[in-house]
């Protein structure tokens, strides 16, 4: 996984858990944002999770998250990313990118075809998938609450 300078891209743990809440209020607060707990169950269920963290000589601060999970197994293996989010911070710098590389490398491990939801509105988000072989597939539409903001799901074919 490669991420910008002074970024490192690692396995998110549960004491990540309310820095990703506390992104996520800022991320989507339009929507129902995870909670501390919700992270905390999508890591005790076993679902690949890794964070982007800006290192410093006093520590590293959890600047973004993202998390995958296998919705079937080989030979026809099939994941689905949950969610990505990047403090506005540091948006624009490819730890998105970084992030999403890494979350696919784990599906590529086992040929799996790799779905997601994005809303429709989120250009920036539709053009990252889209340079990285994601086709939209469908359209849900209300898929955010409570906004009501329709989604593209979108897929990319196993590697």
């Amino acid at each position: 996984m490669t991420a910008p300078a002074g970024i490192a891209i690692d396995t998110l743990r549960e004491a990540d858990a309310p820095r990703c809440a506390e992104l996520e209020r800022v991320l989507f607060p339009g929507d129902d944002p995870w909670s501390a707990e919700a992270f905390r169950e999508e890591l005790r269920a076993g679902h690949a999770y890794l964070a982007a963290r800006q290192t410093a000589a006093d520590g590293a601060l959890l600047i973004g998250y993202g998390g995958l999970a296998f919705v079937a197994g080989p030979p026809r293996a099939e994941a689905e990313i949950h969610t990505i989010g990047v403090d506005p911070a540091y948006q624009g710098r490819g730890i998105g990118r970084a992030l999403l590389h890494g979350l696919l490398a784990i599906a590529d491990s086992v040929r799996a075809t790799v779905f997601l939801e994005v809303r429709t509105d989120n250009d920036a988000a539709r053009g990252l998938y889209e340079s990285e072989g994601f086709a939209t597939v469908g359209l849900r539409r209300r898929y955010y609450q409570p906004s009501g903001a329709d989604a593209h799901t979108m897929r990319r074919e196993r590697r």
